[in-house]
C-alpha cells in the first residue's frame, strides 16, 4: 500500500471549478473531481498553519489549549506512527514555517524530508544592498505583527524574488519536482507515504506571465500581489487585480496538480495508491469587506475547505461526500488505511467509508483560533461565539514547548507561570499555564448564527433562540470531548 497527499496552503474552495466556479482556469482539479471524490463539507479546525498542522500530525484540536506552536512531547505524530510501523513517510516542501522556532518539531517526524527556499520572507538569500521594490500600492502590513518584522519580510521577500527569474525556480515547482522524483523512484516499492506540500498560493501571489495572461484585465496602477491583513482601503479596481493575481497563482498551482495525475497514469498509481489533496484553510480576497485569514469571523471563504480522496479499495470516483470533515480526520484515514491502529488520544474518524458509500460522519464540529471564536457548524448552521466580556478572559494557553511563530516565548510569562494539568491527552504529563494570546484586530467578537441554508454567503445574522440553544448545546459537547479547559467556559460565558 501506498499514499500521496498534496496539500496546498490558502486553497479557496470557492475558486476551484469542481465546485461550481466558473472563470478560474483549473481544469486538473476538475480531472482529480472525476478520479476520486469530492467532500464538500470539510472545514478547518485550528487556525492557522501550523495549527493545522499538528492537527494533520495527531488528530486533535489545537486551538482551545494553546496557538501557534510545535508539536508537544506527549503528542503522537502520523508520520512518525508509520514509520514505527514500517512505512517511510518523506516531506517535500517549501513551507518555511516548519523551520521556525514554532514548527520546528514537525519536519523530523518524517522518515525523509527536502525543503526548497524562497517562499513569502523566508530569510533565505542574505543581501546588504536593497533590492529594486517597485512602486506598490501598500506594503503588506500586519496589525498583529512586529511592525519591524513585517517590513524585513516584505523586503527579504524581494531579495528572494531576484533569485526566482523563471517558473523552474520558484520554490512550488521545485517542489512538486521533488515529490515527483521520489514517485518515480520508489513506484515499485511498497509501503510509503509521500507528503507533498507547497505553501502557494498562499500570498503573496507571485506566478509568472504565462499565468497571469489567463485573466486579462486593464489595470494600469501600481503592483499589488500581497494584500494587507484588515479591511479593504483599496479601490474596487485594485481588489479586482488582486484576486486576479491570486487566481493566476492558483492556476500555477493547478498545472502541478496535474503532474501528480500524470505520475498516477503513468506508473498506474490508481491501483495501489491513496491520494488525499487538502489544505489547511481558505483567504478573503475582499469579501465581507475584508482582505486575509486571521480575522474574525470566520467566515466560509476561509472556513469551507477542499478536499479530494481517491481509495483504491473502494475506487469510487467522480463522486461525492457530505458528511463532517476536517484535518484531524486525515491522519486517522491514512492510519487506518495502512492498518497503524489509531492512538486512544486521535478524535479524526477514518474517512474509508465516506469514501466508498459515503458514510456519515459526525453529527457537528468545531473550529477557531485560539482566544478567538469558538465556533461551531452542523453543516447547515454556524454559530460563531464570542468572548462574554472585552476583556476577552480568563485566557491561557498550555504547553511545554513555549515558541511563537519566529520566537519563545517573553521571559516576563514564566515569572509566575503555574503548573496545570495533567489533560488527558498529555500523557500523564503536567504542563505550563501561560497567559494566552488571541488574535488582535478584526471585527469586533460578537456572537453570531447563519443559516447557510438561507443565507450561503453569511450575510445576515440569525436571531433564532432555538437554534441558538441547539448549536450551543453541541458546542458545550464537543469542547468536553476535546476536554476544553474549564476557563474556556467561563470565557466563552458557557455553563
Amino acid at each position: 500500500m501506498k499514499a500521496v497527499m498534496v496539500m496546498f496552503d490558502t486553497l479557496n474552495r470557492h475558486m476551484l471549478s469542481p465546485y461550481g466556479c466558473q472563470w478560474t482556469h483549473t481544469p486538473n482539479f476538475q480531472r482529480l473531481a472525476d478520479r476520486s471524490v469530492k467532500f464538500e463539507n470539510c472545514y478547518v479546525g485550528s487556525m492557522p498553519c501550523m495549527p493545522a498542522r499538528r492537527e494533520l500530525h495527531t488528530g486533535r484540536l489545537n486551538f482551545l489549549h494553546r496557538s501557534w506552536g510545535p508539536l508537544e512531547p506527549f503528542d503522537d505524530s502520523m508520520p512518525e506512527l508509520l514509520q514505527r510501523h514500517g512505512i517511510h513517510s518523506h516531506l517535500s516542501t517549501d513551507h518555511y514555517h516548519y523551520f521556525e522556532d514554532g514548527g520546528m518539531t514537525y519536519h523530523n517526524r518524517y522518515t525523509t524530508w527536502d525543503f526548497e527556499r524562497g517562499q513569502e520572507g523566508d530569510p533565505w538569500k542574505g543581501q546588504l544592498a536593497d533590492p529594486e521594490i517597485p512602486e506598490v500600492v501598500v506594503e503588506r502590513r500586519s496589525t498583529n505583527s512586529d511592525p519591524h518584522l513585517v517590513k524585513n519580510m516584505w523586503r527579504q521577500d524581494w531579495v528572494n524574488r531576484q533569485f526566482m527569474p523563471t517558473e523552474e525556480t520558484q520554490p512550488q515547482p521545485r517542489t512538486f519536482a521533488n515529490g515527483l522524483d521520489f514517485i518515480r523512484r520508489n513506484q515499485a516499492a511498497d509501503n510509503w507515504f509521500l507528503q507533498i506540500e507547497t505553501f502557494d498560493p498562499h500570498e503573496p501571489f507571485f506566478s509568472q506571465r504565462k499565468w497571469k495572461d489567463l485573466y486579462p484585465h486593464a489595470y494600469n496602477g501600481r503592483h499589488f500581489d500581497w494584500p494587507p491583513y484588515r479591511g479593504v482601503e483599496e479601490t474596487p479596481e485594485e481588489v479586482q487585480h488582486m484576486i486576479y493575481e491570486y487566481a493566476a497563482l492558483l492556476s500555477m498551482c493547478d498545472a502541478y496538480m496535474g503532474e501528480v495525475l500524470d505520475a498516477f497514469d503513468r506508473y498506474n498509481l490508481w491501483d495501489d495508491t491513496m491520494l488525499i489533496v487538502c489544505t489547511d484553510h481558505g483567504f478573503l480576497l475582499g469579501e465581507h469587506d475584508w482582505w486575509a485569514k486571521n480575522t474574525h469571523p470566520f467566515y466560509n471563504e476561509i472556513a469551507h475547505t477542499p478536499l479530494f480522496i481517491w481509495d483504491p479499495r473502494s475506487r469510487r470516483q467522480n463522486a461525492t461526500a457530505d458528511g463532517l470533515t476536517q484535518m484531524i480526520d486525515l491522519p486517522a484515514t491514512l492510519l487506518d488505511y495502512f492498518d497503524v491502529p489509531l492512538p486512544a488520544d486521535m478524535q479524526g474518524i477514518p474517512l474509508a467509508d465516506a469514501v466508498a458509500h459515503n458514510a456519515p460522519t459526525r453529527e457537528a464540529i468545531l473550529f477557531g483560533h485560539h482566544g478567538g471564536h469558538v465556533n461551531c457548524t452542523d453543516g447547515r448552521y454556524v454559530y460563531m461565539r464570542a468572548p462574554a466580556s472585552q476583556e476577552n478572559a480568563p485566557l491561557y494557553q498550555y504547553t511545554l514547548m513555549p515558541t511563537h511563530m519566529r520566537k519563545f516565548f517573553e521571559p516576563e510569562l514564566f515569572a509566575d507561570f503555574e503548573v496545570a494539568g495533567p489533560f488527558r491527552f498529555t500523557k500523564g504529563a503536567k504542563v505550563m499555564q501561560l497567559p494566552g494570546r488571541a488574535w488582535a484586530g478584526g471585527h469586533p467578537l460578537t456572537t453570531l448564527l447563519y443559516d447557510l441554508a438561507n443565507d450561503p454567503n453569511q450575510e445576515h445574522p440569525l436571531d433564532d433562540a432555538a437554534a441558538e440553544t441547539r448549536m450551543i448545546d453541541l458546542m458545550v459537547k464537543l469542547m468536553a470531548e476535546n476536554d476544553a479547559p474549564a476557563e474556556q467556559y467561563t470565557r466563552l460565558g458557557l455553563a
